[in-house]
């Protein structure tokens, strides 16, 4: 997979200690990781103060060991949970991630952004001023400390779903926040309609004239449609997405950009792999 900069989710090959995580991966053709700090190592918790350079230093070290980066910290909190108080737990935990992420030669620290919902599932109020206005606030505040640590916040919108659920909408949000540090998390499967008819070469052409300069970052996975809706959070090769036109355009736009394998695990990285290298 030379020819792309191909990594995987960490959490989705099982939790356990850094050694056990990092060997485990460390087998596959993989160059970059999506670190989730909870989700493979159990004895951390979401919750501030936990992280310290030295054990950032050691996971960094572990994963180079097998010639895999870490490309994203995710750090998928609700910047807009209704509870205040949860909600600033939340920041503070995602500020600590941006506070450290050097220590794990990561420049990127990635969420989602959220929902008026405290389990982040669709709310109608979702895709009102109010809430967009909330995340605003929230990035903002979460801006400054990027900018403090010289670290990108990788914003990732969700259809439907979340505040961020169009390019037009995560624009807004760019250029309301206005910070260099603010940049995209792209997962075009995401971002396709969940209840109509779609071209998802068109879908993914508006990304990249709307938003392209500002990705740093993709996932990707695939989906299928059944009665002209979506269901995605499949593994890459298992569905409809157009990998090749996504690649296709990566190639002449973003040169080894980190592309973060979604939904892939032991038992099916070979196969994943292998449909990729053919889409080249």
């Amino acid at each position: 997979m030379s020819a792309l900069n191909i990594g995987v989710r960490a959490h989705d090959f099982g939790q356990g200690s850094i050694e056990e995580v990092c060997n485990r991966i460390g087998k596959y053709d993989v160059s970059c990781v999506q670190l989730a700090l909870p989700k493979s190592f159990p004895f951390m918790g979401p919750d501030a103060g936990r992280i310290t350079p030295g054990f950032a230093s050691k996971v960094k070290n572990a994963f180079a060991a097998h010639n895999i980066d870490i490309a994203v910290l995710g750090c998928y909190i609700n910047p807009v949970h209704p509870d205040k108080q949860i909600r600033e737990v939340s920041l503070q935990w995602f500020e600590e991630h941006l506070q450290f992420a050097s220590d794990f030669g990561c420049k990127i620290v990635g969420t989602e952004t959220g929902s008026i919902n405290a389990d982040c599932l669709w709310h109608p109020d979702n895709h009102s001023e109010k809430a967009f206005d909330e995340l605003v606030t929230s990035v903002k505040r979460l801006a400054l400390t990027a900018e403090k640590f010289g670290v990108i916040i990788g914003i990732e919108g969700v259809a439907h779903h979340h505040i961020i659920n169009t390019p037009e909408r995560l624009c807004q949000l760019l250029e309301a926040v206005d910070s260099s540090n603010v940049k995209v998390i792209y997962d075009p499967v995401n971002f396709f309609p969940v209840n109509m008819p779609f071209s998802q070469e068109a879908a993914m052409d508006e990304m990249f004239a709307k938003l392209g300069q500002q990705i740093v970052a993709v996932h990707c996975k695939d989906f299928i449609t059944k009665d002209h809706k979506k269901f995605g959070e499949l593994p890459s090769g298992t569905g409809e997405m157009n990998h090749r036109y996504l690649f296709t355009w990566l190639a002449s736009f973003k040169p080894d950009i980190q592309i973060i394998l979604e939904n892939t695990s032991a038992g099916n990285i070979d196969k994943v792999l292998s449909f990729l290298d053919n889409q080249l």
